[in-house]
């Protein structure tokens, strides 16, 4: 009865697994819905990119979860019980026990997975469950490390941008040579249990991948540490997920000023169009343009200057452009496209499925 045992086990364990994970969903939700509207800078390769806001930021992140918690719905719709079927699968010994009276030997195997509760039986089996289940069960712990770590790297480089700070105790000490330092530590521990889950999943792969004929021994000491320790990791990883996501600070001043340094490069597109649509020429417009920008950028690199993209176009007479003019055309909402929406409709989606569920905003769902 080992095997069934295991899997009573391990489908408690996906419970609390849910559970935890549908208490970061939530809070990610309110995240993104929060800041809907907060204007940052987008990037590719890590280079500056065309704006964004924060909270579709923040969607990306809450549908990868989302994603994961589909995945852990239908693992769990999957674990059914092994079954008594004796040494090779064959219930042969039960039949026997039963004078050959078949039907005895499924009531009695049906009577079982109900008293451990479980609504089915695998159709076949060995002397163990398929150990593709294991596999299964890893692989969704997997991506919910995939995600997570994603999601800690992207504050690790906010952090570095000085954009947002981890949860901060008033004791806590940054740095012993920097008091000011506010590493990201839990973010870091994120990462590397995140790569310790992701590398557990593959030794499932490798034990459902070698089974010999009806069960083989060798895979019985690796399971009882890769299983345990895939779970346990995920569990830590979603305990530090909530907490970071739930209460790191923001710092939008900073956030606008990395915004503002990068917006002018973004909209000489818009401004070469308006000044096209006052009477310029475009061409002798877009040469202008080109210069300015290229002088701007190699005196950002080779001098540190700030950017004055903005005031070299102002005292350009070729553009007859006024500052109000350009004030309006540097709006950063008018680069966010469809960013607010998009982040808005998918939060909303997800908190209306919580409510649904008739489960409270208001509550802990983390047990």
């Amino acid at each position: 009865m080992g095997d069934n045992t295991d899997l009573i086990l391990m489908k408690e364990a996906l419970v609390q697994i849910r559970s935890s994970l549908a208490g970061v969903i939530l809070e990610l939700a309110r995240f993104a819905l929060k800041y809907k509207s907060l204007p940052t800078l987008a990037y590719t390769h890590f280079q500056p990119a065309q704006p964004t806001t924060l909270g579709k930021r923040a969607a990306s992140w809450l549908q990868d979860l989302v994603s994961d918690m589909d995945a852990l719905e239908f693992v769990m719709s999957q674990i059914k019980m092994l079954g008594c079927r004796g040494a090779t699968g064959t219930a042969a010994s039960f039949l026997e026990l039963f004078d050959g009276d078949a039907e005895k030997v499924a009531c009695l195997e049906k009577l079982i997975a109900q008293k451990m509760g479980f609504d089915e039986i695998f159709d076949v089996s060995g002397q163990t469950y398929p150990r593709k289940l294991d596999y299964n069960m890893l692989s969704v712990l997997s991506g919910i490390a995939q995600s997570a770590w994603m999601f800690s790297n992207d504050i690790r480089l906010m952090s570095h941008l000085k954009e947002v700070d981890e949860p901060f105790e008033e004791k806590q000490v940054g740095s012993s040579a920097m008091a000011n330092k506010r590493n990201p530590m839990r973010s870091e521990r994120i990462s590397s249990l995140s790569r310790h889950v992701i590398s557990l999943a593959q030794s499932a792969a490798m034990t459902a991948s070698t089974q010999w004929f009806e069960r083989t021994l060798d895979d019985s000491a690796a399971r009882r540490i890769y299983i345990p320790e895939a779970f346990l990791a995920a569990d830590g990883i979603l305990s530090l997920y909530k907490n970071v996501i739930s209460n790191m600070k923001l710092y939008p001043e900073m956030i606008g000023k990395h915004l503002e340094e990068e917006l002018p490069f973004m909209a000489t597109e818009n401004i070469l169009m308006h000044c096209v649509k006052k009477g310029g020429d475009r061409q002798l417009l877009h040469e202008a343009i080109r210069e300015i920008s290229v002088s701007t950028a190699r005196d950002i690199k080779e001098k540190g200057a700030k950017n004055n993209l903005i005031e070299r176009i102002l005292e350009d007479g070729r553009f007859n452009i006024s500052r109000a003019e350009l004030e309006d055309l540097l709006s950063a909402e008018k680069f966010t496209g469809l960013a607010k929406e998009q982040a808005e409709q998918y939060a909303e989606k997800i908190l209306n499925c919580f409510r649904s569920e008739n489960v409270s905003e208001d509550a802990d769902i983390t047990v």
